[in-house]
């Protein structure tokens, strides 16, 4: 069912933990905010300049993580997680305090954030919340990788992967975010090739790496104790980071999204064409019946993000 109000947190909640790629160790505390302010980040650790949007426009890597930057040059990265749990919970407004440039990764899921705030207080806004509903279909071809929206009135992602690798193989699942049960998507944690991981820590990521916080997959096996917390985990969290990365829009999504060997660069790649095809979509309100749904025009709405 779709909500009709915008919600906050009624009390902050905090988070502790090591950050994937960095290895550092960062706090969090999610503060309650008011209607329209969005989701909005605030680097403790640092005086001035500190705030950063989530917003699509202010993703200045997507490389094997969603990383977000000010003008100043300050960054928050891999908050991919925590979004796709805010945008699960519903939680549409909050102040997210850190003392570090990367949101710890936890198990390398949601599951821990989602579990977190379902024990706090959410208290329901005065302030409806805005749809970003597809009117006509829109598409993006990159290479071998695809990705496009298509209208519906719910948000449904369908998620395939082809991987050479046996186990990974050709998942593909079919979440609808409204009707369907998300706690395999919640649990499902990243994952890698035990083939890459020298490569990837080259680059200086996955400091923090550990089978503690990720799936390694070894050949026809699978490195963590206990194996795959689901079938479909691979393409389950794939669907985890779409649902958190679609929330840098600034809006709650209705529409069909089908993704062909996609990530967050395809995604916010994506977005990016999205929110400049206005002819394709319009920002909803939904009328207190639940049952109808109002329409206005992008143009006359501004992004929440950017409120």
């Amino acid at each position: 069912m779709l909500e009709i109000f915008q919600k906050s947190l009624n009390v902050p909640v905090k988070f502790s933990g090591i950050g994937l790629h960095s290895g550092k160790s960062s706090n969090i505390t999610v503060l309650p905010a008011k209607a329209d302010e969005g989701i909005v980040f605030k680097r403790t650790d640092l005086k001035l300049n500190n705030l950063i949007t989530a917003n699509y426009k202010n993703v200045s890597s997507a490389r094997l993580c969603t990383t977000l930057e000010n003008k100043h040059g300050v960054k928050v990265s891999t908050v991919e997680h925590l979004l796709a749990a805010l945008y699960i919970i519903g939680i549409d407004n909050a102040v997210i305090e850190i003392d570090n440039e990367e949101v710890p990764i936890m198990d390398g899921s949601a599951k821990f954030f989602l579990s977190s705030f379902e024990k706090s207080e959410i208290k329901k806004l005065d302030k409806k919340i805005k749809y970003l509903q597809i009117l006509n279909k829109v598409e993006l071809t990159d290479g071998s990788r695809k990705i496009s929206a298509e209208p519906k009135e719910s948000f449904e992602v369908d998620f395939q992967l082809n991987y050479k690798n046996k186990i990974i193989n050709k998942q593909r699942n079919i979440i609808n975010f409204q009707e369907d049960d998300l706690s395999e998507v919640i649990e499902s944690r990243t994952f890698c090739l035990y083939e890459d991981i020298e490569k990837i820590k080259k680059y200086g990521l996955a400091q923090g790496g550990s089978l503690e916080n990720a799936v390694v997959v070894d050949g026809e096996k699978v490195l963590n104790e206990g194996g795959l917390r689901n079938q479909k985990e691979f393409v389950n969290h794939k669907i985890l980071d779409l649902a958190g990365d679609f929330l840098l829009s600034g809006y709650r999504f209705l529409g069909k999204v089908n993704c062909y060997q996609g990530g967050h660069e395809l995604t916010n790649l994506f977005l990016r064409k999205l929110l400049n095809t206005k002819a394709s979509l319009t920002v909803t309100e939904l009328k207190d019946d639940k049952n109808s749904i109002k329409i206005k025009s992008i143009d006359s709405v501004k992004l929440a993000v950017n409120a």
